[in-house]
């Protein structure tokens, strides 16, 4: 995630944090205050408390941020490893230890036997057969033209048995209403 977006998501949910705080001092010193102070006095104490509060909460969260200590990050550098040892290790079933883990010896190593052989790939596609419909389904010499697909669609709309169509029933239901609001009278 970009670290901005973090900094604006977390310095908006501190000033959410202060703003709901600072709102619920400012209720409890209206309720408390409300029998006996008038209203522009009780509105004024209110909002100064809730305001006050919310300053207090907002610089306190703020100070907090500003003492957390940041994790120290090592510099990685690549130039430390040494790649002198190519060869590569294979895991036997002799390699396996109580736990079921495998361990790697030096009596594992291929000895540069899979450096010598040619990587030989083979096209899995070339041997699927023409009822493949995955593979078939973008495969342009295959593909109908717009005039074959309109003509596929008009005949299978065609084609389609027409559904009754449903029958109106709103006035059933405006009479089934009528008899609920008698019934209720």
């Amino acid at each position: 995630m970009n670290a901005r977006l973090v900094n604006r998501i977390e310095t908006g949910t501190e000033a959410a944090a202060a703003t709901l705080f600072g709102g619920s001092v400012a209720y409890a010193v209206y309720t408390a205050l409300g029998a006996g102070v008038s209203e522009p006095l009780l509105g004024a104490c209110a909002s100064g408390a809730g305001f006050a509060a919310f300053l207090l909460s907002n610089r306190a969260m703020r100070m907090m941020v500003q003492n957390k200590a940041d994790l120290p990050v090592s510099i990685f550098d690549i130039r430390d490893i040494e790649f002198d040892d190519t060869e590569e290790l294979v895991l036997t079933s002799a390699d396996r230890l109580d736990s079921g883990e495998l361990l790697l010896t030096d009596a594992d190593r291929l000895n540069g036997q899979v450096h010598n052989d040619p990587l030989v790939l083979d096209d899995i596609l070339a041997e699927i057969g023409p009822e493949a419909r995955v593979v078939r389904l973008f495969d342009r010499k295959s593909m109908p033209t717009p005039g074959q697909l309109k003509s596929r669609i008009d005949s299978h709309l065609g084609q389609g048995t027409s559904r009754a169509v449903p029958s109106d029933a709103s006035k059933a239901l405006s009479e089934a209403l009528a008899e609920l609001r008698r019934s209720l009278r």
